[in-house]
């Protein structure tokens, strides 16, 4: 319904902002990323925003880039992750981030976020992956998709994340699957 806000900047009181568009004040909440990019006190401003109704609010939701709305409406589909929880994932990392840990496949970025437990991190990282791509920035080297699977691979015959990912490190960006393993389980064997 509320699709984008332009106007003065009233107050910024973390995580919510005032935006006065033509007499109107509308509170809308930001992530922390969006935050730290806002103009000071009395000058211009223009959000992408997410609109929220429930039975007891109606919620305003604020993004610098589309990027990041992208994100959010991609993160309040996952079960059990609402509005609240997805602003705290994008405050405690940037869309291309999460999007990089998702195609990587590391839970232990995501645990880092307040609130997000390792249960909900690997929910997030299953329901979110493919949907969260290099097209949203995510810093991806062209091997990522490899690198994922070599990942998951390593992951899966015992081995812990620090271990895994430190394995991956070790390899060139352009290795194959089955040459990445057998790489990786050499560096790992030492």
């Amino acid at each position: 319904m509320i699709g984008k806000l332009t106007g003065t900047l009233l107050e910024k009181n973390p995580p919510e902002v005032l935006i006065d568009c033509h007499g109107v004040g509308y509170e809308v909440l930001v992530p922390m990323s969006t935050f730290y990019n806002l103009p000071a006190v009395g000058e211009h401003v223009s959000l992408l925003t997410h609109f929220i109704v429930r039975e007891d609010a109606q919620l305003l939701y604020g993004f610098g880039t589309s990027a990041e709305r992208q994100t959010f409406r991609e993160l309040i589909k996952v079960s059990g992750v609402g509005p609240r929880t997805a602003l705290a994932v994008l405050s405690g990392m940037g869309a291309a981030d999460l999007a990089q840990a998702v195609t990587l496949q590391e839970a232990a970025r995501l645990v880092k976020v307040p609130g997000i437990g390792k249960k909900t991190a690997e929910r997030l990282l299953l329901e979110l992956k493919g949907k969260l791509g290099a097209d949203m920035g995510a810093r991806a080297q062209p091997g990522n998709a490899a690198q994922s699977d070599i990942l998951q691979a390593l992951l899966a015959l015992g081995y812990n994340d620090k271990e895994a990912a430190a394995a991956l490190k070790a390899l060139p960006g352009d290795v194959g699957v089955s040459e990445g393993i057998k790489r990786a389980l050499k560096t790992l064997a030492k």
